[in-house]
């Protein structure tokens, strides 16, 4: 925990203090996003099961960041019950099996959905290509190609980035670029 927690507090320390920005952590089931957020918040790798509803954790790996994260299940009868959750939404994590190629055109679906919601017009995006350790693993080139990243230009500002949720690598990195995005957006809307 130590190394982990020392990345973060180095890395968000110069932020300042806010409101927590209301962060949603959706995609498909089995994908790795309670495993993610378990994994931000304690640094421990817990064993779940698939999320039935949701999870709510507030996430302060340090001063000046806080988060909270809504981890929502992505089990497709759950999906209809997303929108429910957007109202407010100051960002979005959008999680990602990188291992799973026989799925990734129902994750764009899904994605392309959610982003043309109105109360998601212009949240930022963070997508979190998960399971980079396993042996067929699409890149993240290949994951923002087949999700149709591109088409995005314009309306949300997105970064991509590859994790691993089980030895937590890659995501400071999304939670800081996610922290930066926000802020950008909050500061374009005022």
């Amino acid at each position: 925990m130590g190394l982990f927690v020392s990345r973060l507090y180095e890395m968000f320390e110069s932020f300042n203090t806010g409101p927590p920005s209301r962060i949603l952590m959706l995609g498909l089931d089995a994908a790795g996003k309670t495993t993610i957020l378990y994994k931000v918040k304690l640094n421990e790798n817990l064993q779940t099961i698939p999320t039935i509803g949701f999870n709510v954790e507030q996430v302060s790996p340090c001063r000046g960041v806080s988060f909270t994260v809504w981890d929502v299940g992505g089990q497709e009868k759950i999906r209809r019950l997303w929108q429910h959750y957007y109202q407010n939404a100051d960002g979005l994590i959008f999680v990602i099996d990188s291992n799973d190629q026989e799925r990734i055109e129902e994750a764009r679906e899904e994605l392309h959905g959610i982003l043309s919601a109105p109360d998601m017009s212009k949240v930022p995006l963070v997508i979190l290509a998960n399971k980079q350790d396993l042996p067929n693993a699409m890149k993240t080139s290949d994951i923002a190609l087949k999700l149709g990243l591109n088409t995005l230009a314009g309306k949300h500002k997105w970064f991509i980035q590859p994790a691993c949720a089980v030895t937590g690598d890659g995501l400071l990195e999304g939670m800081l670029e996610m922290s930066n995005l926000v802020k950008q957006h909050r500061k374009n809307d005022y």
